[in-house]
């Protein structure tokens, strides 16, 4: 059974800085894109970024552009978000995401709160 772990959520004042981790399991990593997601309350679940299997592409809306980098360490198994310029409206639970031979997996989530 896949596995992804988040860590790294917070609190945190506007304009500050945070850096999210997703660490994956039970299926070969290099292999897939991986993705974190976001929902805020009350909201739907939105996409904040993707990075395809090897690192080469990423792909953010625009909301985050600028402000969010996806990485991964595929010796690790690690996924990462750093975030800056946090907004209050980037305030949500943020999800690790994997499609892995058609299903979708999540993790837990991480809590992200930004305000002063």
């Amino acid at each position: 059974q896949v596995q992804l772990v988040e860590s790294g959520g917070g609190l945190v004042q506007p304009g500050g800085s945070l850096r999210l981790s997703c660490a994956a399991s039970k299926f070969i990593f290099r292999n897939y894109g991986m993705s974190w997601y976001r929902q805020a309350p009350g909201k739907e679940r939105e996409l904040v970024a993707f990075i395809s299997s090897g690192g080469g592409q990423t792909n953010y809306p625009e909301s985050v552009k600028g402000r969010f980098t996806i990485s991964r360490d595929n010796a690790k198994n690690t996924v990462s978000l750093q975030m800056t310029v946090l907004k209050p409206e980037d305030t949500a639970v943020y999800y690790c995401n994997a499609r892995v031979n058609g299903v979708v997996y999540w993790g837990q989530g991480t809590q992200v709160t930004v305000s002063s």
